[in-house]
């Protein structure tokens, strides 16, 4: 009895100790890097501390003696990218808390799949996203107006908003090239509203996708990939 009693206590020790560690760390990397850290854990890999911040993962020894920006953390055993990893963990949101409302709804054959993103309509990237998604059988997405590259981009997302009929006012801009028709007269407060909620997700670049499990993809992906990912999540 005696012995579980000091193991419990040693581990109480090491715990608290670990606790301690993380929270120092935090407060000097907050200080540092001049923004507010989400989250401390141990990497499991060379005495390393992952740091995330600022939509970024950090790694830094228990005494913030040294920082590591943009590094590739790699398990050598697995060949595993245990950074793209822990992104896509730390990224990930839930799916159903998304303000789908304010979201351009496509739906093709029974739409049981779902999926959505986040896009500029002067994104070349986005384009060529909006082309390989009409590929796609049973499946729902949907496309929330994120203007970021310019005002014009924003000028167009309110007037693909403001017409009759979104959905072919988007596909015929990103794949046609038909620029829309609507003017700016109906209520286009979702634009700014996604603006500000993809500012909150840290959405940098576009396009941006999100599938049902809340995985984050950011950039535009191969169908294969995509494809891939919404047969794993139906």
């Amino acid at each position: 009895m005696r012995g579980k009693l000091l193991s419990l206590a040693l581990g109480l020790v090491f715990s608290l100790a670990a606790i301690a560690d993380e929270a120092e760390i935090r407060r000097t990397m907050e200080a540092k890097l001049g923004t507010k850290v989400e989250s401390v854990a141990k990497s499991g890999y060379l005495g390393l501390y992952e740091v995330y911040a600022d939509g970024n993962i950090f790694y830094t020894d228990d005494k913030v003696t040294a920082i590591m920006v943009g590094a590739q953390l790699i398990d050598a055993r697995s060949m595993k990218n245990v950074t793209d990893e822990r992104m896509r963990k730390l990224t990930a949101i839930k799916f159903n808390e998304l303000p789908l409302e304010r979201a351009i709804k496509h739906v093709r054959g029974d739409g049981r799949r779902v999926l959505a993103t986040f896009e500029d309509p002067n994104c070349g990237y986005c384009k060529r996203l909006a082309k390989d998604l009409q590929k796609l059988e049973n499946v729902t997405v949907y496309t929330f107006l994120y203007p970021i590259l310019s005002e014009d981009s924003v000028r167009k997302s309110r007037q693909i908003w403001c017409s009759a009929d979104r959905a072919r006012a988007w596909n015929d801009w990103m794949i046609d090239g038909k620029a829309p028709a609507a003017k700016e007269d109906c209520d286009v407060s979702a634009v700014a509203k996604n603006q500000e909620f993809g500012r909150k997700l840290n959405i940098t670049g576009t396009p941006t996708i999100f599938f049902a499990d809340g995985e984050r993809v950011p950039g535009a992906v191969p169908l294969a990939r995509i494809e891939q990912k919404l047969s794993q999540t139906k």
